[in-house]
């Protein structure tokens, strides 16, 4: 049986059995905890360091992605934060997306910046199998959704949003890009179940759900058992067989994992 991964915050740690190390990378350590999970093996990865002490254009998401291939990890499942531009999609919410749109910058976001060039195709960036399995996992949840990932730490201006908005993004998030790209260069295949946390710079005016970073804190704090509970629902439910999407040619990944390690 294959390992799983699981990215995400520093709470789901709390439902795996297993410890918790420092993975060498060709980019750095990585910070995995191995157990168990739903039933599966599993490799966790905090996303923002124990305590949220990493802000999001500094995660090191290629050491990240690199360590999770390396465990033999082909399914990713992860958590995220969000923030909503539609009033159908309110806080305490659950949407699984469909699409990205990247708005970050100078973030390390590919493995083929080198020598070895490959281009990702990335029209369907989560897996369709995985989502399948996610929604029916979580039947509450939105099945689709555009997410916007933004550079922070700041928040967006009201001027950002109805700009998004308008381009038909529904959710805005930080964390996302390079993620989600990094694990298909290397053939993993990715599912985020995203929280509304708020409704980003307000649907109406004094919104009290416009975004705060204490009003995104305290809702992920009162959602974790639901969190919790969902992301053992939908790792318990991959299939054992699971085969990710062929995207990249193994003579590519196999010379990314190839890589000397950082020590």
């Amino acid at each position: 049986m294959d390992t799983v991964g699981v990215i995400g915050g520093t709470g789901l740690a709390a439902l795996i059995d297993g410890a918790t190390h420092a993975r060498a990378t060709p980019f750095g350590p990585a910070i995995v905890t191995e157990g168990e999970l739903g039933g599966r093996r599993v490799a966790f990865l905090a996303r923002h360091g124990d305590g949220h002490t990493i802000p999001p254009h500094r995660i090191n998401a290629r050491a990240n992605a690199w360590a999770l291939a390396d465990l033999g990890v082909r399914a990713v499942v992860s958590t995220a934060a969000v923030g909503s531009l539609r009033a159908e999609l309110p806080p305490e919410s659950w949407a699984i997306p469909d699409q990205l749109l990247d708005r970050t910058w100078g973030r390390a976001d590919t493995f083929y910046d080198g020598s070895l060039v490959r281009h990702l195709p990335f029209a369907e960036p989560f897996c369709p199998e995985l989502r399948r399995v996610a929604v029916e996992a979580v039947p509450d949840a939105a099945p689709r959704a555009t997410v916007a990932v933004i550079q922070g730490p700041r928040f967006s201006t009201r001027a950002e949003s109805s700009v998004l908005r308008e381009a038909g993004v529904d959710l805005v998030n930080m964390t996302l890009c390079p993620e989600v790209a990094l694990a298909a260069e290397l053939g993993m295949g990715t599912v985020t179940l995203c929280l509304v946390t708020d409704t980003d710079t307000g649907h109406v005016e004094d919104d009290p759900d416009a975004v705060t970073a204490e009003l995104v804190f305290r809702r992920l704090a009162e959602a974790r058992p639901r969190v919790l509970a969902s992301v053992e629902r939908i790792v318990a439910a991959i299939p054992p067989d699971y085969l990710p999407r062929e995207l990249m040619d193994a003579e590519a990944i196999e010379h990314v994992l190839g890589l000397p390690v950082v020590r």
